[in-house]
């Protein structure tokens, strides 16, 4: 009897990690319902409508990636909390929908899990609250936070996308970023006109290597 008892609470705490990954999934993949009523009329009426009552955010643009099926309503702010409810927009990078570099994060292994299959040539769209902009990968890389923040040059018109890496990382945290950027489509006419296959970063190796 001891050893069922124990076996039993062993098979318990092995479920936790389980239990607690599809709490979050669950979570994000609600709040997304939630923040797509209060884009509609963040769209409407060109308020900042909380999605709901306690957040601390507001919807401010629609993500899509036709090829893969993505859409995600993307939130003002890029803090854990902000995150956890859906990708995030860093309120120090250009408006989405204007003029300028948009950088926008999210976790890897609910909302921003597609950058993995994202290659150049792939098409973004981007709709602000007053305007929209499309754009076309133009790269990918894996860097080390701890070299700084991923730059992007002075005047330009483009999306940079941010999730952690590796993707399939056990434990949660960890220096190295997976950075996709893309380029307005009217900057875009020597990129691929196809998609081609997702790109291979020989860096990765390097930089976990470390």
């Amino acid at each position: 009897m001891p050893r069922r008892r124990l076996a039993l609470a062993l098979a318990a705490l092995a479920a936790l990690p389980l239990a607690h990954a599809g709490w979050l999934h669950a979570k994000a993949q609600l709040a997304q319902v939630l923040l797509e009523r209060a884009w509609r009329q963040a769209q409407h009426d060109g308020g900042q409508p909380r999605p709901w009552p306690w957040a601390d955010t507001t919807p401010v643009a629609r993500l899509r990636v036709a090829r893969l099926g993505v859409d995600r309503i993307v939130l003002a702010g890029d803090s854990g909390r902000t995150l956890a409810f859906g990708p995030g927009w860093a309120p120090g990078s250009a408006r989405p929908g204007e003029h300028g570099v948009v950088l926008i994060s999210a976790h890897r292994d609910t909302h921003f899990s597609f950058l993995r299959e994202l290659a150049p040539g792939d098409r973004i769209a981007l709709d602000g609250v007053r305007g929209s902009r499309r754009y076309r990968v133009s790269d990918a890389a894996v860097v080390d936070s701890r070299d700084g923040a991923a730059s992007t040059p002075a005047g330009a018109d483009g999306l940079v996308l941010v999730t952690c890496y590796p993707f399939d990382a056990i434990v949660p945290g960890g220096p190295l970023r997976y950075v996709v950027s893309a380029v307005a489509e009217e900057d875009a006419s020597d990129l691929p006109s196809t998609v081609a296959e997702p790109p291979r970063h020989p860096r990765a190796a390097a930089i976990a290597a470390r």
